[in-house]
C-alpha cells in the first residue's frame, strides 16, 4: 500500500523502495514474456525479508497472479512437503485440492513422481494465468520441499511461473542451493536485504511513536543497527513502559525481551511452553505441555495476543516473529528445554500426531537408552521413506545411537537403518553400520538378518563377489529363520548371475525360487526371480528371461522396466509399447529413471536416435537428483556410439570422456566392457586400426563379447574390426558366440540374423550375408538391417552382381538417412559411388539454430505446447515420460532461442503450412 504522496505506509517497509520496484519489475517481467524467475530474498532475521515478501504477494494478486503462500518452520523441518504445503493448498484458489493433496501423499513412493504431479498441477494454472508460489523462511525447508524446489523452477521455466524465496544469509544454506541448481536453467535474482538507513528507521519511529519520539529514543534505536523488527519491538516496547522505563539493552535477543517484562509470569510460562512447540503450536498442546486445563489460560492467552506477540489464525496461534520466539525459548535453561521436548512428542503423540511430527523433539530431547524415542524414530522413518530416504536414514541413524549398544532391540534398529540408508543411496555407511553391528558378535539368527540386509548395499556397490562370500558364509553358519535363509539363497544366486559359471546361478536360483515359495517370503521370491532373470539374460537365453522377469513384474511391479527391456530382447516391441504405455498409467509404482532406461531401449532399437539420446539426457539427470546412478556409463557409451554414427567425433570424445568418469565409480566388468568396447569404435572411426584391435581383446580379457548385453549387437562392427586388423582368430571367435547366441535364441530374427552376417563376414560368404538379410527382414531394429544390407552390398561390389550391390547400398543408405546418422550414410554413399551410382544425392546433417535445426520428436512437441498442451498431455499423446517431453522441450526453446509458451507459439503459428 502507499499514500497519496508515494511513501510507504506499512511499517518494516520503510527504506526498501528500491527493492520493491526490482520485484515490481520481475512481476511485469514474468506476465510480459510468459516465462519463469526465481527470486531470493536474503537477508539477516529481523531484516525484513517477510515483509517485502508480504507486498510482493498483495502486488501479484492484484496483478492477477494466482498466489500461493507458505511458510517453513524450524520445529516441523522434517515433515515432508510440509514447506510446500501450504503454497499448494491454501489461497483463494488452491493449485491442489486438500484431496488431491492426499492422494499425491498416498501414492508418493518416488520423489520423482511426485514432484512431476505438482509440477502438472502448477503447470496447468499457469496456462490460465502467472502464477507465484511464495515460501518464506527457505532455510527450514523439509528436505522433499527442497528437493522439489531444486526441480520444480526449471521444469517450468517455459511458463509465467514466479518463484520468490526467504533465506538467511548462509553461502551453503538450502537458499543458496537452489538458486544455484537453477542458475542457467532459467533467471534467478538475488535481492539482499541490508540494514536500514537512519532515515528509514527514523520514519518508522515516527510511525510508532509519533511525538513521542525525542533524541533520547533516537539514540535507543542506534542498537537495533538497521534492523527494522528489532527497531519495532524497542518502540513498541516505548510505548508499553513509557520513556522514562529503564533502557532498552543492545542486541536483537536483549532488545526484544524488553517486550516481555510487562506480562504476567504465567503469561511468559505459557509463551515458553508455546516456544518450545514450535513458532506455530495448538493451543491445547501449550495447555498440556504447561500442565493446565485450557480454560485456566485463557486470560495468559489474551494477554499474549493483546501484547502482539502471538497471533490467533483461528486453528493454531503463532508466534508474530521467529525472534519473538527465539527471545522466550532462550530464557529456558537448557536442561529444561531438553526434558520439554521430551514431555512434547509424548503429548503430541498422545493426542494422535503422526511420529513424524513428534520427531524434532525426539531429537532435541532424547537420552540415550530411551527406547519410546526409538519406536517413535523408527515409525517416522518407516512414514517418510518413500519420498524422503535421506530424511528416513537421518532418523534410523540416530535411533541406532540411542538404543542399548548389543540388546536385541540394537540389532534390530540396526538391520532397518541398513534398509533405509541402502534406499538413500549411502551404500557406504550402510556397510559401516552392517560391518559395526557384526563386529559385536550377534546370534546367529541375528548375523544371518543382518547379512541379508547388506545383500542390496552389496549389489548397489557392485560387489558381486563379497555378496556370495558373505551369504554362504552366513548360510554355512546357520541358525537364520527359513525366511532369512531364503533371502541368503536369493543372494547368493543373484551373486553368482555376475560370475562367469552363469549355469551355477540359474541352478542356484532355481534352488532359491524353492525356498522362496516354501516359506513364502515375499522379499525372497523376488530376490530369487530377479537372479534368475539377470542369469538367463547374461547367459543369452532371452526367452527364458523374459520368462522370469514377466513373473517378476507381477509379484514386484516395480521391476517392469526389466520386463520392457526383456520383450525388446525377444524383438517384441509391440509388447514393450504396450508395457511403457501401462506403466504411464501406473500411479508411480515404477521407478522413473528404469523407465525411462527401457524407453531409450525401445527407441535405440527401433532407430529413434533422437528420442533415445533424450531419454538418456533425461534418465542421467534424474538419476542425478536421487544419488541413485546405475546406468549411466551404458547411457554415455550410447550417446557416443550415436555421435560417431553421425559423423560428430569431437561429441563422441567428450561422450567417452564421461563415461571413463562414471566407469570409475562402477568398475564392474560389464562397465569395464562397454567403455573398452567405446574406446574401440573411436580409435577405429579414427584410423587407429592397432588400438581398435587392442581394446576389442580387452573386452574378450573381461568375459566373451556376447555375454555383454550391451554390446550384441555390435558383434559385427567388432568382427570388422579384427579382421582389418588381420587377427583372424579373433574374428573367428567372434562370429562362434554370435552364432551361438542365434542358435540359443532362434525365434528372435535379430539374433538369428546376426548369427548368419558375423559367419558371413568371416567366411566372405556371400549366400551367408544374403541369409542374415533374409532373417533381419523380421527384425524390428532397422540400424541392425542397414549394417547387413551394407555389408551385403560391399560384399557384392567385388563380384559381377553391380544392380543386387546398388540395390542393396541403397536400402542401407536409406535406412541410415531415416535414422538421422549422416555419418553412416555417407560412407554407404561412398561405395555407391563405386557401384556407379554417384548420383545419389548427399544428405546434409541438421543445422543448429532454427525450426529445422529441431528433431522430428522436438517439432511434434513444439506444435503440441504452442496448440495449448502441457506436458503430461504431450507425454500421454507420444507415449513418453513427461520428463523426456520437458528434455525435448528445453532443446527446442535453445535451438529457437525462444523463453516461453508464449513466444513458442508465435513461431509454430508463423511457419509456413505444411
Amino acid at each position: 500500500m502507499e499514500r497519496s504522496d508515494g511513501s510507504l505506509s506499512r511499517r518494516g517497509l520503510r527504506g526498501r523502495e528500491a527493492e520493491l520496484e526490482q520485484l515490481r519489475a520481475v512481476l511485469t517481467s514474468v506476465v510480459r514474456t510468459g516465462s519463469g524467475v526465481l527470486v531470493l530474498l536474503r537477508g539477516e532475521p529481523g531484516i525484513g525479508k517477510t515483509a517485502l515478501l508480504g507486498e510482493v504477494v498483495t502486488t501479484a494478486g492484484a496483478a492477477g497472479f494466482s498466489v500461493g503462500l507458505g511458510k517453513a518452520d524450524e520445529l516441523h523441518h522434517i515433515v515432508p512437503l510440509s514447506s510446500l504445503a501450504a503454497c499448494l493448498l491454501y489461497g483463494d484458489r488452491p493449485l491442489l485440492s486438500s484431496d488431491a493433496f492426499a492422494d499425491l501423499t498416498r501414492h508418493h513412493d518416488q520423489r520423482i513422481w511426485l514432484v512431476e504431479r505438482v509440477a502438472e498441477a502448477i503447470e496447468a494454472r499457469a496456462a490460465e494465468m502467472p502464477v507465484l508460489i511464495a515460501l518464506d523462511d527457505v532455510q527450514w525447508a523439509d528436505p522433499l520441499s527442497r528437493f522439489a524446489l531444486k526441480q520444480l523452477p526449471t521444469r517450468l521455466r517455459t511458463s509465467p511461473v514466479l518463484w520468490v524465496l526467504t533465506g538467511r544469509q548462509d553461502p551453503a544454506g538450502p537458499a543458496q542451493e537452489i538458486v544455484t541448481v537453477a542458475k542457467g536453467g532459467l533467471p534467478s535474482v538475488t535481492v539482499p536485504l541490508g540494514p536500514l538507513s537512519g532515515t528509514a528507521i527514523g520514519q518508522l519511529a515516527d510511525d510508532t511513536l509519533g511525538a513521542a519520539v525525542d533524541d533520547r529514543v533516537r539514540q535507543l534505536l542506534d542498537g537495533a543497527g538497521g534492523n527494522p523488527f528489532l527497531a519495532v519491538e524497542m518502540l513498541m516496547g516505548l510505548g508499553t513502559t513509557g520513556p522514562s522505563g529503564q533502557p532498552v539493552p543492545e542486541g536483537i535477543v536483549v532488545g526484544v525481551r524488553g517486550r516481555l517484562r510487562s506480562l504476567e509470569p504465567s503469561t511468559l510460562r505459557f509463551l515458553q511452553m508455546g516456544a518450545v512447540l514450535g513458532r506455530r503450536f495448538g493451543f491445547l498442546d501449550a495447555a498440556a505441555l504447561y500442565g493446565r486445563p485450557s480454560a485456566g489460560l485463557l486470560a495468559e492467552l489474551e494477554e499474549a495476543v493483546r501484547a502482539g506477540l502471538l497471533d490467533d489464525d483461528g486453528e493454531q496461534l503463532v508466534f508474530r516473529h521467529d525472534l519473538l520466539r527465539q527471545a522466550v525459548y532462550v530464557d529456558i535453561p537448557p536442561s529444561a528445554r531438553k526434558a520439554l521436548h521430551r514431555e512434547a512428542a509424548g503429548h503430541l503423540v498422545a493426542a494422535g500426531h503422526r511420529p513424524i511430527d513428534a520427531v524434532s523433539h525426539i531429537l532435541r530431547g532424547a537420552q540415550a537408552g530411551d527406547d519410546e524415542a526409538v519406536t517413535l524414530l523408527r515409525l517416522a522413518a518407516d512414514d517418510v521413506l518413500s519420498v524422503t530416504p535421506g530424511l528416513a536414514a537421518d532418523l534410523m541413524t540416530r535411533a541406532l545411537e540411542l538404543a542399548p549398544p548389543g540388546r536385541p532391540s540394537w540389532y534390530d534398529v540396526g538391520v532397518r537403518a541398513i534398509v533405509c540408508l541402502t534406499r538413500a543411496g549411502r551404500n557406504r555407511e550402510a556397510l559401516e553400520t552392517g560391518d559395526r553391528l557384526l563386529a559385536a558378535r550377534p546370534p546367529l539368527e541375528t548375523f544371518g538378518r543382518i547379512q541379508a540386509a547388506l545383500g542390496g548395499t552389496l549389489w548397489n556397490l557392485d560387489v558381486a563377489e563379497e555378496l556370495r562370500r558373505r551369504a554362504e558364509t552366513a548360510l554355512a553358519l546357520g541358525g537364520a529363520a527359513p525366511e532369512v535363509e531364503a533371502r541368503l539363497t536369493a543372494l547368493r544366486a543373484l551373486a553368482l548371475s555376475r560370475g562367469e559359471d552363469l549355469g551355477a546361478a540359474r541352478e542356484a536360483g532355481e534352488n532359491a525360487l524353492r525356498a522362496a515359495i516354501a516359506t513364502g517370503d515375499r522379499e525372497a521370491h523376488v530376490l530369487a526371480l530377479f537372479g534368475l532373470g539377470e542369469s538367463a539374460l547374461n547367459a543369452g537365453a532371452n526367452a527364458v528371461a523374459l520368462e522370469r522377469f514377466t513373473a517378476l513384474s507381477a509379484v514386484e511391479p516395480a521391476f517392469l522396466p526389466e520386463e520392457i527391456v526383456a520383450h525388446q530382447h525377444m524383438d517384441d516391441f509391440e509388447a514393450g509399447r504396450r508395457l511403457l504405455l501401462r506403466a504411464a498409467d501406473d500411479g508411480g509404482s515404477v521407478p522413473q529413471t528404469k523407465l525411462l532406461w527401457a524407453q531409450a531401449s525401445q527407441h535405440l532399437g527401433l532407430g529413434d536416435l533422437d528420442d533415445a539420446e533424450a531419454d538418456l539426457v533425461t534418465m542421467e539427470r534424474l538419476e542425478n537428483d536421487v544419488h541413485i546412478c546405475v546406468q549411466q556409463v551404458n547411457a554415455r557409451v550410447i550417446r557416443s556410439w550415436i555421435a560417431l554414427l553421425r559423423g560428430d567425433r569431437e561429441a563422441a570424445r567428450h561422450q567417452l570422456t564421461a563415461a571413463r568418469e562414471r566407469r570409475a565409480t562402477k568398475p564392474n566388468p560389464g562397465n569395464t566392457a562397454a567403455v573398452r568396447f567405446l574406446e574401440a569404435l573411436i580409435a577405429d572411426d579414427e584410423g587407429n586400426t592397432a588400438l581398435a584391435l587392442d581394446r576389442i581383446r580387452q573386452v574378450q580379457q573381461e568375459g566373451p563379447f556376447m555375454r555383454w548385453r550391451l554390446l550384441r549387437t555390435w558383434v559385427g562392427s567388432a568382427i570388422r574390426m579384427a579382421l582389418c586388423g588381420a587377427d583372424r582368430a579373433l574374428a573367428e571367435d567372434l562370429a562362434a558366440q554370435a552364432e551361438a547366441h542365434g542358435a540359443r535364441n532362434p525365434a528372435v530374427p535379430t539374433a538369428t540374423g546376426i548369427a548368419a552376417q558375423a559367419a558371413g563376414l568371416v567366411r566372405n560368404d556371400l549366400t551367408l550375408l544374403e541369409r542374415a538379410v533374409a532373417l533381419l527382414e523380421e527384425s524390428p531394429r532397422p540400424l541392425v538391417r542397414a549394417g547387413a544390407q551394407a555389408d551385403l552390398g560391399r560384399a557384392l561390389l567385388t563380384t559381377d552382381r553391380g544392380a543386387e550391390a546398388n540395390a542393396a547400398l541403397t536400402r542401407a543408405h536409406d535406412l541410415f538417412v531415416e535414422s538421422g546418422v549422416h555419418a553412416a550414410a555417407a560412407r554407404v554413399r561412398r561405395d555407391l559411388d563405386r557401384a556407379g551410382a554417384g548420383s545419389r544425392r548427399a544428405t546434409t546433417p541438421r543445422p543448429v539454430q532454427g525450426w529445422e535445426a529441431l528433431t522430428a520428436s522436438e517439432k511434434k512437441i513444439a506444435r503440441l505446447v504452442a496448440a495449448g498442451h502441457t506436458n503430461r498431455s504431450a507425454a500421454d499423446l507420444l507415449v513418453v515420460s513427461p520428463h523426456t517431453v520437458n528434455t525435448h522441450l528445453t532443446s527446442a526453446f535453445r535451438k529457437l532461442s525462444v523463453n516461453s509458451r508464449v513466444q513458442l507459439a508465435h513461431v509454430v503459428m508463423a511457419l509456413p503450412e505444411d
